[in-house]
């Protein structure tokens, strides 16, 4: 799946633009707690779905090669962080939905978590 189309089934508006708005996505994460986003971080193309704004979302973003972080209800990160975001080359949407819906379409279009080794 392409992030562009994550954004239009998602009903996302684009904040940040990156290059990888054309890349291929294998992997999404969702999760309010950063501590869990790094436990399930993977070495495929991933994108991350979070209502956490605040400029620790970034940063985990960048220690993880994450290309796009989607942030859900309608939440928007301020300037500083959209700033954050561009220089780092990572792509920020906002999408009106709830992190459940927006996780649930997103498996139905064919994207999937990795699994946590136990």
């Amino acid at each position: 799946m392409k992030v562009c189309d994550c954004a239009s089934l998602l009903n996302a508006k684009v904040l940040v633009e990156s290059e990888s708005l054309s890349e291929d996505l294998m992997i999404a994460c969702g999760s309010d707690l950063m501590s869990d986003v790094m436990a399930f971080s993977s070495d495929d193309s991933q994108i991350m779905i979070t209502g956490l704004v605040n400029p620790q979302t970034i940063r985990t973003a960048e220690m993880l090669d994450v290309k796009v972080i989607i942030f859900v209800r309608g939440k928007v990160p301020d300037e500083t962080m959209q700033e954050m975001a561009r220089e780092k080359g990572i792509g920020l949407m906002s999408s009106p939905l709830s992190m459940f819906t927006c996780c649930g379409l997103l498996y139905q279009a064919g994207l999937r978590g990795k699994e946590a080794a136990l």
